[in-house]
């Protein structure tokens, strides 16, 4: 393949596997081992489950089964250090994948998903059950660990300071 048909390859979002000499990047090697762990999660269900009839429930299973390989500490409710960012001692609350690894993770599947011939109408991993279950996991780790995620403005110039009240400026320029 000369430069110029990998130039066009590229332009025309082809996506041809690399040739010999072209490494796959970081985001496409990490795609292919998360599309692969989940096909493999799905080949060990009982009974297995075959890909076409994949649907969110069995994404929300693979996420919860994750969980269990999660780094990130989640103070439940009746823990001392709940809502805390910074506990100054250790508990006994569960490890949990971070919301962040997860959306990630998502991400991935989803592309990885439509690349192996899945259709966009049909992909489990693009459902509005996924993004609810995200949004929830967001939430709950940040009440957790006491962070506040506050709904990033559209426009950077209209961001008022932080005396300011956000309803009276609602995010919208003025010109004098």
């Amino acid at each position: 393949m000369s430069s110029s048909d990998r130039g066009k390859d590229l332009a025309e979002g082809s996506s041809r596997s690399p040739s010999r000499d072209q490494l796959p990047s970081r985001y496409e090697s990490q795609k292919r081992r998360d599309w692969n762990t989940f096909n493999h999660y799905l080949k060990n269900q009982r009974p297995p489950v075959p890909l076409p009839h994949c649907n969110s429930n069995h994404v929300l299973e693979f996420l919860r089964y994750l969980d269990q390989f999660g780094k990130t500490k989640v103070h439940l409710q009746g823990c001392m250090f709940y809502g805390q960012p910074e506990p100054p001692a250790p508990c006994a609350c569960p490890l949990r994948q971070a919301w962040g690894s997860l959306d990630a993770l998502i991400g991935r599947l989803r592309a990885a998903y439509e690349e192996n011939g899945g259709s966009s109408e049909t992909n489990p991993f693009a459902s509005a059950t996924i993004r609810v279950y995200l949004r929830e996991v967001k939430e709950c780790q940040a009440k957790a660990r006491g962070i506040a995620y506050k709904k990033k403005q559209k426009n950077k110039l209209a961001s008022p300071s932080k005396g300011d009240d956000d309803s009276s400026s609602a995010g919208f320029l003025t010109f004098s």
